[in-house]
């Protein structure tokens, strides 16, 4: 009868299920990380994790405990150099169960079960997690700030000065005191032209405007004495078609093959001519 017994028996006796999970809790600390079934997995974190709090308390009782729990030098001493640095301020909570799905064979309930110190991609994870969330910055503050007018939208930059910029009390009233005649011209007045107009801002600042061209005039159109003259230019004369009597003289004119033939039919054959 089981009672008030919380642990998973896991089908086997005292002696079988011990030994099973020191191989287990042995094999842990070497590798870091096993496969096995998710029952196994939770009565191996129940009996490896005391021995890992144990580890924080390097002393050679503590190594004579642990290893009579895992009988095995290399994981003793693994677990003592390596393990214990890191889990020295984890308050518990070693071990990290991954559930990896249902074993082809019998349809056992797969995990994987690791050190959580020595997870390196979810370690990393965290630390970008962590270096994001501190790099935040409210924005309402700088709203508040620029309504109460201690912030401005655009920041102010100090003017550099240069030598020449700076001008020695002296300088000024050496300029001040110069008569208006033997100031020299500048090259903008120079440049100026007459079709140039000046005006003065309100500051005192001239401004140069050019005078508005004039669009181009356009082209009036024909009076009525043009369109008269257009109109009395008469088309050239057509030449006349030929009269009556030119076409008569033109019929007259025959060919001389004709004229021939009447001729030769008046004369008549040669042989009456030598008859008669």
């Amino acid at each position: 009868m089981r009672h008030r017994k919380s642990f998973n028996h896991l089908s086997r006796k005292k002696g079988h299920r011990k030994a099973m999970l020191a191989n287990m809790a042995s094999s842990l600390i070497i590798h870091k990380r096993i496969k096995t079934t998710t029952a196994k997995a939770k009565a191996l974190r129940m009996f490896v994790e005391p021995l890992i709090t144990q580890s924080k308390n390097d002393s050679t009782h503590s190594r004579r405990m642990v290893f009579s729990h895992l009988q095995n030098k290399e994981a003793v001493s693994e677990l003592f150099r390596e393990v214990s640095p890191k889990i020295i301020d984890r308050p518990g909570g070693y071990t990290r169960i991954l559930k990896t799905g249902f074993r082809l064979g019998d349809n056992a309930d797969m995990c994987i079960i690791e050190l959580v110190d020595y997870n390196e991609n979810l370690l990393a994870a965290k630390s970008e997690a962590a270096g994001k969330v501190g790099k935040r910055r409210r924005r309402g503050s700088k709203k508040k700030a620029i309504e109460a007018g201690q912030v401005t939208d655009t920041p102010v930059t100090a003017k550099e000065e240069t030598a020449e910029d700076i001008e020695t009390p002296e300088v000024k009233t050496a300029i001040d005191e110069k008569p208006e005649e033997e100031q020299k011209t500048t090259p903008e007045d120079i440049t100026k032209t007459p079709d140039e107009e000046i005006k003065e801002d309100i500051a005192g600042e001239k401004v140069i405007a050019d005078k508005v061209e004039e669009p181009p005039k356009e082209e009036e159109p024909p009076t009525d004495e043009v369109k008269q003259q257009e109109k009395t230019e008469e088309p050239p004369e057509e030449e006349e078609p030929p009269t009556d009597e030119v076409k008569q003289e033109e019929k007259i004119e025959e060919p001389p093959e004709e004229e021939e033939k009447q001729e030769k039919k008046k004369e008549g054959p040669p042989e009456e001519k030598e008859k008669k």
